[in-house]
């Protein structure tokens, strides 16, 4: 028996019926293709979030003509199983759980206590229960051998940071963006559909974004999402390169008064 088209399928066939390769798709989604595969393939736990995974299939079923609104609620569905399916870990006690161990520093001290106790007990009776054991000469001018030198540890290396084109996803509908180069220079202005993405070009040199609903725009740096510019609407203008986002002191979303 024939089984049912997906909606990777569904996808899939409806951009080979127009010719189209996964290439064109990207170019008028602006979509990576890497996430149009994972589509076609309906790993839709793949992406990043719920929220790509619905944005990213509306925009492609609105290319390829198919009924945007019956994709993104299959995406929904389907993902919706995938959660309910999957196992939850039952609750049980490691044996080597460090919340439960006592840490390597109060053992050490704990094992000190103890040699120094038995050391005590041996010096003030040894010689009443041990008469042929003697402690060893701890009056000896012979210097001690010197400690064992400790292995170096190698310190440990930053990962280096995440490099690539920035590219802004809107994450909902008819939310409103401008970006500028230094020069003031537009290089991109509209209303974005729920899905669309617009990646800065890598050559710009100061690229700003403006916007009033920077809690709406997910922002990636090589296809690695970083954290939003905002969590609630207000209109605001930040610098957008990969270094201004990726800098130790994060770039400030600066509010623009109305």
């Amino acid at each position: 028996m024939e089984r049912s088209a997906t909606i990777g399928d569904q996808l899939r066939h409806a951009r080979e019926a127009q010719g189209l390769s996964r290439a064109d798709i990207a170019a008028r989604t602006r979509i990576a293709e890497r996430y149009l595969a994972a589509l076609e393939e309906d790993r839709f736990a793949d992406l990043a979030s719920s929220t790509y995974a619905v944005g990213f299939s509306r925009a492609y079923a609105r290319t390829v003509g198919l009924d945007e609104r019956a994709i993104a609620q299959a995406v929904r569905s389907e993902l919706a199983v995938v959660k309910e399916d999957r196992p939850r870990p039952a609750p049980t006690f490691e044996p080597g759980d460090p919340a439960r161990v006592p840490s390597s520093r109060t053992a050490r001290l704990a094992g000190i206590g103890v040699v120094v106790v038995i050391a005590a007990l041996l010096a003030t009776s040894g010689a009443y229960y041990f008469p042929a054991v003697s402690l060893p000469d701890l009056t000896s001018d012979r210097p001690a051998p010197p400690p064992e030198p400790k292995a170096a540890t190698p310190a440990a290396v930053p990962a280096p940071p995440a490099e690539g084109p920035v590219t802004i996803t809107a994450t909902e509908a008819g939310i409103w963006v401008k970006l500028v180069d230094g020069s003031g220079k537009q290089l991109f202005q509209k209303q974005m559909a729920l899905g669309e993405s617009y990646t800065v070009p890598p050559d710009t040199v100061d690229p700003r974004l403006r916007t009033g609903r920077p809690d709406a725009l997910a922002i990636t740096i090589g296809g690695r999402p970083i954290p939003r510019l905002g969590d609630k609407p207000s209109v605001i203008a930040v610098p957008v390169s990969a270094a201004a986002l990726l800098a130790p002191a994060a770039p400030a979303a600066s509010t623009v008064s109305q």
